[in-house]
């Protein structure tokens, strides 16, 4: 399951968005009577997930960094003032 099968629109999306599509994915799959189209919804759904897991750590990742920086500058302030 390779993100790479994707149309690069769906690549683009949001983590809000990719998450809506494989909602309503998920609600096509619970009305769908007949298996064919069912498999070929349900790996979609699974490249979608795998898609919003690599968004959502990269995403993860980048607000972790941003706080842990904060966070220094927040205490590197703190020791200057001590100094003063």
């Amino acid at each position: 399951m390779n993100e790479k099968n994707l149309p690069d629109d769906i690549i683009s999306k949001s983590l809000n968005e990719l998450t809506e599509l494989a909602n309503k994915i998920i609600q096509k799959l619970e009305n769908e009577k007949d298996l064919e189209n069912s498999v070929n919804e349900y790996q979609k759904l699974l490249k979608l997930n795998n898609l919003i897991e690599k968004k959502f750590h990269i995403t993860n990742k980048e607000i972790s960094e941003d706080t842990k920086s904060k966070i220094r500058n927040i205490v590197s302030q703190k020791n200057e003032k001590k100094i003063k």
